[in-house]
């Protein structure tokens, strides 16, 4: 890891020291991915990082390329000083309370699969979630926090693979590509095939 590379990181943990200053443990980084797709759920993961840990690369997912992506998931997931857990709400859930609720249980489901409680939890974005656990929103912060950043990861990568696995069910859509996204590829399948059980339809109204 060059020293640009290594002081990058270390400005990404300055939310994750203070907080260590303060006293907290275990410090949850949270965020989510697939709230804008036209189908498939909405996936958010919870990372607690050990001190001083760099991650090299360990950014905003969507500044990642998918094998970058790949590559730092598989640092995370392997490495056994960090904990990570993932939250899902599917298609019925975002139907029933909407994409912005849908995405806060899954952000709480999340944090509750950790196997250690945090003490305190970053979250991505300016939504304050319904936790007993002391917490900060940070808009951005997928670019300012190493814990977020890494959750970003976690929950990008669970989510396209969720979508690789419903592409081999609905091959006519082409997910592998799109990931479920508004592409005109995508919106032109909708057009000519409809909606499949994955598909939400409060975001396709305007296609079928």
């Amino acid at each position: 890891m060059n020293i640009i590379e290594e002081q990058r990181i270390k400005d990404m943990l300055i939310y994750e020291q203070e907080l260590i200053n303060l006293g907290y443990l275990n410090i949850a980084g949270v965020d989510e991915a697939g709230r804008g797709p036209l189908c498939g759920p909405v996936v958010a993961a919870a990372v607690i990082l050990p001190p001083n840990l760099y991650i090299e690369g360990v950014n905003d997912s969507k500044k990642l390329s998918e094998k970058k992506r790949e590559k730092i998931y598989e640092e995370i997931v392997s490495n056994k000083d960090i904990v990570y857990a993932v939250g899902i709400s599917d298609i019925d859930v975002i139907e029933k309370v909407n994409i912005l609720n849908a995405t806060k249980l899954a952000m709480i489901q999340a944090i509750n699969n950790l196997n250690i409680k945090p003490d305190f939890v970053l979250i991505d974005g300016n939504q304050n979630i319904d936790i007993d656990i002391q917490s900060k929103t940070l808009v951005s912060g997928d670019s300012k926090s190493a814990s977020i950043a890494a959750a970003s990861i976690v929950a990008k990568v669970t989510r396209d693979r969720m979508m690789l696995e419903f592409d081999k069910e609905y091959p006519e859509y082409n997910f592998s590509k799109h990931k479920g996204y508004g592409t005109k590829l995508h919106i032109e399948a909708i057009k000519k095939y409809g909606l499949c059980t994955i598909h939400r339809p409060s975001f396709c109204k305007h296609f079928v």
